[in-house]
């Protein structure tokens, strides 16, 4: 079996065509680095792109996004609903095929030191890439956001980066890069302006309020929309798979009075998660066989051959 690796970089910037464009050929620049997707939305301000290659290859394409991110977002222009801490804020490698997730942390260590020692963009480790333990969890490391935790480094040791500051760069923030296994990004809809009911149904279904094992989750407003948004990320689908967490929010949504406007997902679902949906399919939508990743990796290579 192969090893791959995926990446999925955050980046702060979902409005500008062009800088996204740029973000996406810049990591397409790289030889081997393979292109599988890209979500942009306007209300989180933010860009999620998907990439797989091998260590190398992903290595040189996730320090060339981080350079072009930290050229191109100035975070103290940055206005959106998602919280972050970098123009390029979440760098998470995630092990396809037979790679391991001990693989994964030792490239998150490698272009974590590339990104400090070649751009000056301090570095937070987080998942099995951390190197505190109470900096595994990634709302804990970016808790505060940009503008909190540039002033709090300063006077408080605990807060700063593993690699660099203790400043942060002053229009890139700080990276954190991370480790770990497949996640399920996916979002709800909700036909209401009322961010009580989904921060409410947020907080009913997360793992850390006593909700769903692996299941995180934020209630956001989508104003240009005119909706709210229960935002979730699944840690683990075996554990929790993708269509109990969003039949519970439709029947909490239900209880309120509440209409769903839809679903969204986020990058790419594995095959095996995909496949345990369709009964339950019309809870989550937005769902289908080309959302795979494994679909997607073949796709794009049989364009390339």
């Amino acid at each position: 079996m192969e090893s791959l690796i995926e990446c999925v970089p955050n980046f702060s910037e979902g409005r500008d065509t062009a800088t996204i464009g740029a973000l996406r050929s810049v990591i397409s620049s790289v030889s081997g680095a393979l292109l599988l997707d890209y979500t942009s939305d306007s209300d989180h301000n933010r860009t999620v792109i998907t990439f797989a290659g091998r260590p190398e290859q992903v290595i040189e394409a996730a320090v060339r996004a981080a350079a072009k991110a930290a050229e191109l977002i100035d975070l103290n222009n940055h206005r959106g609903v998602h919280p972050r801490l970098g123009s390029l804020d979440v760098l998470p490698f995630v092990p396809l095929g037979a790679a391991t997730i001990e693989d994964c942390v030792a490239i998150a260590h490698r272009a974590g030191n590339r990104i400090w020692r070649e751009l000056g963009i301090p570095v937070y480790f987080y998942q099995a890439a951390a190197l505190r333990p109470d900096r595994v969890n990634l709302e804990q490391v970016r808790r505060g956001q940009f503008e909190g935790l540039r002033e709090a480094v300063l006077v408080e040791e605990s807060k700063r980066p593993d690699l660099g500051g203790p400043a942060l760069h002053p229009t890139a923030g700080a990276v954190i890069v991370g480790a770990r296994k497949i996640l399920i990004a996916y979002n709800i809809n909700l036909k209401t302006t009322s961010l009580a009911v989904a921060k409410s149904i947020a907080k009913q279904i997360r793992a850390s309020s006593g909700g769903f094992p692996a299941v995180k989750a934020l209630g956001l407003p989508l104003l240009s929309r005119g909706l709210v948004q229960v935002s979730i990320n699944l840690m683990d689908f075996e554990q929790t798979p993708l269509h109990v967490v969003c039949s519970e929010v439709h029947r909490l949504a239900a209880r309120n009075g509440v209409e769903i406007a839809g679903g969204e997902l986020i990058g790419l679902i594995p095959r095996q998660a995909l496949e345990t949906v369709p009964a339950a399919a019309s809870v989550c939508p937005d769902l289908h066989p080309e959302s795979s990743i494994e679909n997607r990796l073949a796709a794009v290579r049989n364009k390339i051959l």
